[in-house]
């Protein structure tokens, strides 16, 4: 991982040199790291993944090193274009599927500064930006007015919603969060905690361990329909592999084990 900060080049030539020696070195980790991914099995996995995680943080610096040079040269784009012919894929168009938010930007206000008229549209440029909005927390309030019958007098009201928690306040959306960013994310609660504070939202990590533990029941349809189909197949791959386990009051670990079963029916 690259922490010395770099030296600026000063003159073009050292500025095309350097600039293509990080074009080499980053084309080289990449496939390095295309190369580890591919190789990697068995118990020497949990090593290569290490392996692969520095290179990535080294790749991202030397990227990051790159861009920050060529915001300082006032010929990039002639520097690029001499550096290599080589093809570049296209830039994808941003996602259909994304909200768009239009902005529009009027010239002094629509108005003309020279006569005081309402300026008329006579065409446009469009500039698309893929922007980032922060995940935020909402309170829903839900409200089950008390309804009377003047007639019969008889007094009606809406049955009390159905929570993933009884009696409990997080929503579906903040308890599918929390489980996604804890075992697709691998972030633990305490981090999470960490997360949701700076947004002003106290969680603590053993509410949240809480919500997770009774959150097991609620998946457990799913993970029984999983387990049935992948039982059911011809063939079933296995893993065992040995993991470390808190033994609390020993102040030792004991070994823990994590099996794995996977139904695979395709052709070799």
């Amino acid at each position: 991982m690259i922490t010395a900060p770099f030296t600026m080049p000063k003159t073009l030539p050292e500025f095309k040199a350097k600039v293509l020696e990080q074009h080499y070195v980053i084309e080289k980790l990449r496939l390095q790291i295309a190369g580890l991914r591919r190789a990697r099995f068995g118990s020497s996995s949990e090593a290569i993944d290490s392996i692969v995680d520095q290179m990535e943080l080294t790749l991202e610096d030397l990227i990051t090193e790159q861009a920050a040079i060529l915001q300082n040269q006032p010929d990039v784009d002639k520097v690029i274009a001499e550096i290599e012919e080589k093809k570049k894929p296209a830039r994808k168009p941003l996602p259909d599927h994304l909200p768009r938010d239009t902005v529009e930007h009027l010239p002094n206000d629509g108005i003309c500064d020279c006569c005081g008229k309402a300026l008329h549209k006579i065409g446009e440029d469009v500039t698309e930006v893929q922007d980032y909005v922060p995940a935020s927390f909402r309170v829903k309030h839900h409200v089950r007015p008390k309804m009377a019958c003047r007639i019969c007098d008889s007094i009606k009201q809406a049955p009390a919603i159905s929570l993933p928690i009884e009696k409990g306040k997080p929503g579906p959306g903040l308890l599918a969060n929390v489980l996604v960013s804890k075992y697709a994310d691998h972030l633990p609660l305490y981090r999470q905690s960490g997360i949701y504070s700076r947004e002003g939202v106290d969680i603590s990590r053993n509410t949240m361990a809480d919500w997770v533990g009774r959150s097991m029941e609620l998946v457990r349809p799913l993970v029984n329909a999983i387990s049935n189909h992948v039982m059911q197949g011809s063939a079933i791959h296995t893993d065992d592999t040995p993991v470390p386990v808190q033994a609390p009051g020993t102040g030792k670990t004991k070994t823990g084990r994590i099996w794995t079963y996977l139904r695979d029916e395709r052709d070799w």
